[in-house]
């Protein structure tokens, strides 16, 4: 049994009671994803699967099985930053930076889902094809994940700035 996290084929574990974050922090040594409340309320353990974020503290490793997850780590290419984690830099989108990777990916998980159209609980037009996002329809999608900081409005203009155009 496998998973593939980011481009590399990984053995899942042999106890069924590990939680994803535990693999990838402490089996693969991915400390990007963090551990904040370990009860899926603060978000800082958002990694994507299969382009869809989850919250990896509330997720066991073998329930991604033959599946793809990218953590923080898995978002540059060819030593080259996101777009979204240079709008990040760009528009101070991080204090302590505890909370930016899983805001990071939880970002870019939420804008490919505004791109297929479901909508939030701001959404205007519930049937449009894809959901522009707005300051609004942002900072609703993203409410799952804190920032004890208080760098909000910088998250949001870097996620405005990298993904409201349909960045990748």
């Amino acid at each position: 049994m496998s998973i593939n996290v980011n481009g590399n084929p990984v053995e899942l574990p042999g106890d069924p009671r590990v939680s994803l974050l535990d693999l990838l922090r402490e089996r693969l040594l991915l400390t990007g994803t963090k551990k904040g409340c370990n009860q899926g309320a603060c978000g800082a353990c958002s990694v994507l699967v299969d382009g869809e974020r989850i919250i990896s503290c509330l997720a066991l490793a073998v329930q991604y099985e033959g599946r793809s997850v990218t953590t923080v780590e898995g978002l540059a290419e060819d030593g080259a930053l996101h777009p979204l984690q240079a709008a990040f830099i760009a528009h101070d989108g991080f204090q302590c930076g505890y909370c930016t990777p899983g805001q990071l990916c939880s970002a870019l998980g939420m804008a490919a889902e505004a791109r297929r159209g479901l909508p939030s609980a701001v959404t205007a037009d519930l049937e449009a094809d894809s959901m522009p996002l707005t300051r609004d329809e942002i900072r609703e999608r993203m409410s799952g994940n804190l920032c004890r900081c208080g760098a909000h409005n910088g998250i949001v203009d870097a996620i405005l700035d990298a993904c409201a155009g349909g960045g990748r």
